[in-house]
């Protein structure tokens, strides 16, 4: 089958680089569809880590198309550090970048701390990294694209529009100074347009060309459902589309070009963040997770928050994604958890529900029921892999029981399970692209 979405089925850092990186491998083109220096992927490749922003995992193989589709938010600054830290480790990346993918300008990154502050209580916990003004811009009109960027006199255009109204918001409606004149931000980004300028290319043509010719397609998803601008829990998420409905309009392709949507599922929840979070756990058992799964953003460094895998979040993000399989991560995590518990349901104002509420209020009033698994221990990296070696079976008969239960719940087949960091540490019960 030759076009495959992976998405994140929770609050993100479910370890998608894995699963994408192992897919990346049977792929051919690999295009990343939404999302910007917000997100970030942590791909371990000989025992070297590569902590990449926008550029799509499959860079780290051989022979890859790697697009940067016309659903980003690119900061052009970092994307140059990042095309820079590859090349500096011998990895030359075959990058295509959408010349409808928008740019983030240094605007953006002071309305972002500012939007944040003045939203007090409900504001989402941003990196700060300008992707949300950059997409308000977008939704607006007033962005810049690729296609304009990469054009001097379009982008002075542009900027000559854009300066006087962001001076006058920074300024007058949040009191902050900006020192930046239009013409220093013109000389600085138009450097960095010099540099990307080869890299902007029709991608809606080499896709559909790829499709053609039935080369397998893999479309990256950052963030994850919960996070969804329309489908997760608003306002505390991102502003773009992270599930596979925004990986068709992200990458510029029909819904029915698709033929497998794989939801990564980390074995228990973690998110940065604020808003509600029905199963979160504070006490020793989430230190423990995090402290052993190193649940640090990929971003900010800032320690996640941790809870129990939640079977209502889990149900709805199948629906919203059409999951056609499931990719678990981080059972070694779990490792060592004498008891781990799942949420079944909720109960919302005394009455057990199975449904994901749309407002944050009442989902913030909804309260966890459980079913206790009993846990597993932890085979060490050498057992670990022996159990990848063995299959599904060799897994410890607690964890198989875990996931099997997660699986017929969600109604899901399981794809794929991870055991460890590196690409050896997988067990693939499918190939989406079936070479397995």
């Amino acid at each position: 089958m030759p076009v495959a979405v992976i998405v994140g089925t929770q609050w993100g850092d479910e370890g998608k680089g894995k699963v994408v990186d192992y897919y990346a491998s049977r792929a051919q083109v690999i295009v990343r569809f939404n999302g910007g220096a917000n997100a970030g992927h942590t791909v371990v490749l000989k025992g070297k880590s590569y902590k990449l922003h926008h550029i799509p995992s499959g860079v780290l193989y051989p022979n890859k198309i790697n697009i940067i589709g016309n659903g980003m938010a690119v900061d052009p600054k970092k994307l140059i550090q990042e095309i820079e830290m590859l090349k500096g480790a011998g990895i030359k990346p075959s990058l295509a970048i959408s010349p409808r993918a928008h740019v983030v300008l240094p605007y953006h990154f002071v309305l972002d701390g500012a939007e944040e502050e003045r939203k007090g209580g409900l504001a989402a916990g941003t990196t700060k990294r300008g992707i949300g003004p950059c997409y308000s811009d977008k939704a607006s009109r007033f962005g810049v694209r690729f296609c304009e960027f990469i054009d001097s006199g379009a982008f002075r255009e542009k900027l000559a529009i854009l300066h006087p109204l962001k001076l006058r918001i920074i300024e007058g409606a949040y009191g902050l100074s900006f020192s930046r004149t239009q013409e220093d931000i013109f000389r600085e980004y138009s450097q960095y347009a010099s540099v990307l300028a080869p890299y902007v290319k029709d991608t809606v043509e080499i896709i559909h060309s790829a499709i053609e010719a039935k080369k397998r397609i893999l479309l990256e998803g950052a963030q994850a459902t919960m996070l969804d601008i329309d489908h997760g829990l608003y306002p505390f998420g991102t502003s773009s589309n992270t599930t596979a409905g925004g990986a068709c309009t992200g990458a510029g392709i029909g819904p029915t070009q698709v033929d497998e949507v794989v939801g990564v599922v980390k074995a228990y929840t973690s998110r940065v963040g604020s808003g509600p979070l029905p199963t979160e756990i504070t006490d020793s058992t989430a230190d423990f997770i995090r402290n052993k799964g190193g649940e640090y953003g990929t971003t900010t460094g800032r320690p996640r928050r941790i809870g129990w895998l939640d079977m209502v979040t889990l149900r709805y993000s199948a629906r919203i994604n059409g999951l056609t399989g499931l990719a678990f991560t981080r059972i070694d995590t779990l490792a060592g958890v004498k008891k781990v518990k799942l949420c079944t349901h909720y109960t919302l104002d005394g009455k057990k529900t199975l449904l994901m509420p749309a407002s944050h209020r009442d989902f913030a009033r909804c309260k966890p029921v459980y079913r206790e698994f009993p846990g597993w221990k932890d085979a060490g990296i050498d057992g670990w892999r022996k159990c990848a070696k063995g299959g599904f079976k060799a897994l410890p008969a607690q964890a198989r029981a875990y996931l099997s239960f997660i699986s017929k719940s969600v109604g899901v087949p399981i794809y794929f399970v991870s055991v460890g960091a590196g690409r050896e540490d997988s067990i693939v019960l499918k190939d989406v692209f079936g070479r397995r």
